[in-house]
């Protein structure tokens, strides 16, 4: 008499599901680093070929993570599956599979930066949780040959898939309960009580025409919702901010630590700055404009007097991810800062809650360390930030590009309004133009400008004729160099060429 396999390929899942749903919660109850579903999965996203990161990042843009997340639950299943149906010929098998992947759990949480002293308990815990699951379904399902089987046919069956899904939604509560009573929450709770200063050099005020009354454009600026999330971390760390330290340390003759409160308490900046991640294709969505308050970075420096040949400024995330922008750079007389606000309210938590880095006029992936927790100066060639050994290039200037907005697919013959925005981050836009089909190069008309440190929106009153046609725009930066037409993919420093987008006129 043998367990049928689609009862051990459901016992195995469903194993799987409660031990991964119990480790989030005793996760949450210890104050472990991490849940293992998340420990493996940074892990995972570490190892990951960049080529297939970046196929990810094209294909979902901001929905990687839940992309990652779908596809590690699939896999899982699968293998979690296969674990149950070989448990049915032989239970050592499963047993093994399951010590294997505790192991690897447990090795996973306690290399990880924030790991504590019970990092590895989640793991263990999950380990033991979906052998006892895995046995305690495998003793009741349906049975292959003999009396007993006959007997089970119709009430065991039914019973086995009662208890397998009271055992899911088991999971499901363990999941919600964890993360209600985890640290995640009590970082939300804390964001909500923390109250930003007044800045001591407000944002110049915004012209009348900074932003253009068109339906489809880009609004100037981006709501914290809408702004978009690229990072290496599947889950948003969660930093509370009475924990909270800055440490600036490396070449310097002072190194500091900063608590979050004696941050808030430093005389601050509010700027307009746009940001853009490397990743962005020509025309793509991965860049957004918001209204930061945070410390100048240049008055850090100035405090801690880096030597002469930390020529790199490390920051480094909580959870261990690295980002290097040229020391002079973020003390040039740019607007960089140590950013604790975003559009007038504390840093979401997605985008670096309680303290980030902006540098204007870098791409993201060498300057805006989120869950910043420390800065190191050291040197280019003595370290090498997470991005540059894996083909990424040290740091070069945001290159100019342009998107146009609306129309995208289709529009009615007469007046159409061609509009979109333009950036060439700590340069300025100086003009863009449009061109339809072949023809030749036309000037749109461009909203106000605040700095050169943000994108410009801009509008082409075109008259369209019914057919089918493609518009292309280009931009001149604040230098008088003309977006080149070169098209480069992302990697290594940015994407770069002119966006097109064909338009069938009714």
């Amino acid at each position: 008499m043998r367990v049928r396999t689609w009862a051990g390929a459901l016992a195995g899942v469903v194993s799987a599901a409660v031990a991964l749903g119990v480790g989030e919660l005793v996760a949450a109850l210890t104050g472990a680093a991490d849940a293992p579903l998340v420990a493996v999965g940074d892990q995972v996203v570490k190892a990951t070929p960049e080529p297939v990161k970046q196929w990810a990042i094209s294909v979902f843009g901001t929905g990687d993570k839940l992309a990652l997340q779908i596809g590690t639950a699939v896999i899982l299943a699968v293998v979690a599956a296969g674990v149950g149906m070989a448990a049915t010929r032989r239970l050592v098998y499963a047993i093994a599979a399951v010590v294997v992947f505790t192991g690897l759990g447990v090795a996973a949480a306690v290399t990880r930066p924030a790991a504590g002293p019970l990092a590895a308990v989640p793991s263990l815990v999950a380990g033991v949780v979906a052998l006892a699951v895995g046995w305690f379904l495998l003793r009741r399902a349906p049975v292959t040959e003999g009396e007993e089987a006959q007997d089970m046919r119709v009430y065991g069956r039914r019973r086995f898939l009662v208890t397998s899904i009271a055992a899911v939604g088991g999971a499901g509560v363990a999941v919600a309960v964890g993360r209600n009573v985890g640290l995640g929450s009590a970082v939300n709770e804390a964001r909500d009580k923390v109250v930003l200063p007044a800045p001591a050099s407000p944002a110049p005020p915004r012209p009348a025409n900074v932003s253009l009354d068109v339906e489809g454009l880009s609004s100037y600026i981006t709501p914290n919702d809408d702004f978009y999330r690229i990072d290496t971390a599947l889950v948003t760390p969660n930093v509370l901010p009475g924990d909270y330290t800055l440490r600036i340390h490396g070449r310097c003759a002072n190194p500091i630590e900063l608590t979050f409160e004696e941050l808030l308490a430093r005389p601050m900046i509010e700027r307009d700055i746009t940001l853009s991640c490397v990743s962005n294709e020509v025309g793509g969505g991965l860049v957004g404009n918001a209204r930061w308050l945070g410390v100048p970075l240049a008055d850090l420096l100035a405090e801690v007097r880096p030597d002469a040949s930390a020529d790199q400024l490390v920051g480094r995330s909580a959870d261990g991810f690295t980002a290097g922008a040229p020391t002079q750079l973020c003390a040039d007389g740019r607007d960089a800062m140590i950013a604790v606000g975003m559009n007038g309210e504390p840093l979401p938590v997605e985008h670096g809650f309680p303290v980030r880095m902006i540098v204007p006029g870098l791409y993201g992936y060498v300057s805006a360390t989120k869950w910043l927790t420390e800065l190191e100066l050291t040197s280019f060639a003595d370290f090498d930030a997470y991005w540059i050994p894996r083909g990424w290039s040290t740091p070069t200037p945001i290159k100019t590009e342009s998107r146009i907005d609306t129309p995208r697919r289709k529009a009615a013959a007469g007046k159409v309004a061609v509009a979109g925005v333009a950036w060439a981050q700590h340069r300025g836009v100086n003009a863009v133009e449009v061109r339809v089909d072949d023809g030749a190069w036309q000037p749109a008309r461009l909203s106000d400008v605040v700095s050169g440190d943000t994108w410009r929106q801009w509008v082409y009153e075109w008259d369209a004729a019914p057919g089918e046609h493609s518009l292309t725009v280009r931009a001149t930066d604040g230098a008088g160099v003309v977006q080149t037409e070169q098209r480069t993919p992302v990697a290594p420093d940015g994407a770069s060429g002119w966006h097109t987008v064909k338009v069938t006129v009714d």
